[in-house]
């Protein structure tokens, strides 16, 4: 009996060893998964004002994300996470700039600036403006293969496969099919992700109509001026093949989860970087690259106030996506990598933007050329990516339209844009490809539409 629990003891000890090795060996990852839970609880819950009990369930449940524990102050609006206890960190809310995840260093009663939004009635029907849409019945459209489609995304009772939230399809500006899963509807605020990449390109193509910047300039980055960086354009920047160091992985410590969920200005991170490659020669997807772009549109205007207004007064406001909020870093540059929040109604709006080259109601927003600009294929992408857009000119879908093209999102956020079908599908959702199947989605509902 004595050298069972001699053999019991020993078998103790070497189990907490090794439990302390783990959480020393995982200890900085710890912080990564603090930092996450409470900037996604503190989101969920002020900006989708969602209850703390739907975001635990849903938004915050898969590993290892599910590790840890939030509690959230409804008063200060503020939300803090913990792993096992241990490095706890701290999201706020702040009115019209988002949730944030804070350092020690950060003053949380400091004041700060906020965007200016403007709403003006157009006493019209979806999508121009608040009133409910036509009855149109399209005879060239099979809607019950379409409703049948739209249906089997979504996951039955007591599944847990595709995850589906949200999905929206509009033909001819008319929304012909859209279902929502348990929780949400047409008035819920949901989180676009890296679809935020698109919104921030599309700033671009504004300045560009109105002659305030060239795309093909060098990108303005002092820190780059004497070395062979300088020659990086600002269109290598929108179309990923600067040839940057990057590491681009949510599985580890990386530049991005360092950069979103640890740094203070994000659009600092992607500065800094080597050179590996020349520009135009290697395409490889960045986060950093998006926030340094962000960095860059805030540079471009003289005061800050100017570049919190922008993009609420050129295009979100005033294609009526006033449900969108764009958060912002420590420092109160955009998240143009990640952190876009709207209705699936408004997300729908931007895509019929693009569908429409631009011309929203008559108002010219960006050119058409800027259209053609981010849908023409990054050298080495393989048809794949444009400008700050996800395209299918390499048949990644097969069996969906080669023109179509898509703002795209972790866990399955997409804004399928189809000119050919005259079509926008916007699906969200908690896991992406590999838990639905989007080349039979898309087929079967491009192949309803004749």
């Amino acid at each position: 009996m004595k050298r069972f629990k001699k053999i019991l003891g020993y078998g103790f000890i070497v189990i907490v060893g090794l439990l302390v090795v783990a959480i020393f060996w995982n200890y900085p990852k710890l912080t990564i998964l603090s930092g996450y839970s409470a900037k996604n609880m503190a989101s969920s819950v002020f900006i989708g004002n969602r209850s703390v009990e739907f975001t635990d369930i849903n938004d915050n449940n898969f590993a290892p994300v599910n590790l840890a524990d939030d509690q959230v102050n409804m008063t200060k609006k503020s939300a803090v996470a913990s792993v096992f206890g241990l490095n706890e960190r701290k999201a706020i809310y702040r009115e019209g700039l988002g949730s944030v995840v804070i350092d020690d260093d950060f003053d949380e009663n400091a004041s700060y600036l906020i965007p200016n939004r403007s709403k003006i009635k157009t006493n019209l029907p979806f999508p121009y403006g608040d009133l409910p849409q036509k009855d149109t019945v399209f005879s060239a459209v099979d809607y019950q293969k379409i409703a049948n489609m739209v249906s089997s995304v979504f996951d039955k009772e007591g599944e847990s496969i595709q995850k589906t939230r949200a999905v929206l399809v509009i033909h001819k500006d008319q929304i012909i099919a859209e279902k929502y899963a348990d929780g949400l509807d047409e008035n819920s605020v949901l989180l676009g992700w890296s679809m935020t990449k698109s919104i921030l390109a599309t700033n671009y193509g504004i300045l560009q109509k109105q002659g305030k910047i060239d795309i093909n300039d060098k990108a303005p980055i002092k820190e780059w001026e004497d070395d062979e960086r300088k020659e990086i354009t600002i269109s290598n920047l929108l179309q990923m093949n600067c040839g940057l160091e990057w590491d681009e992985d949510y599985g580890s410590i990386s530049d991005a989860t360092t950069m979103l969920y640890l740094d203070k200005d994000m659009t600092k991170p992607q500065i800094y970087k080597e050179a590996i490659h020349k520009p135009n020669e290697y395409w490889y997807y960045s986060s950093g690259v998006s926030n340094l772009l962000s960095g860059v549109l805030r540079g471009h205007f003289d005061s800050y106030q100017e570049y919190l207004d922008f993009p609420y007064r050129e295009f979100i406001d005033k294609i009526g996506m006033h449900s969108m909020l764009i958060e912002t870093d420590m420092a109160g540059n955009y998240v143009g990598s990640s952190y876009a929040w709207a209705t699936v109604r408004d997300w729908a709006k931007f895509g019929l933007l693009y569908l429409h080259r631009g011309n929203w109601n008559g108002e010219q927003i960006f050119n058409p050329e800027w259209v053609d600009y981010v849908t023409t294929p990054t050298a080495t992408s393989e048809g794949d990516y444009g400008g700050h857009f996800w395209l299918n000119a390499g048949g990644f879908y097969p069996d969906a339209p080669k023109d179509m093209y898509s703002a795209n999102g972790f866990q399955g956020q997409r804004v399928f844009i189809i000119p050919s079908k005259d079509l926008v599908i916007v699906r969200f959702g908690l896991v992406g490809d590999a838990g639905m199947d989007f080349n039979r989605f898309i087929k079967e509902i491009t192949e309803a539409v004749k």
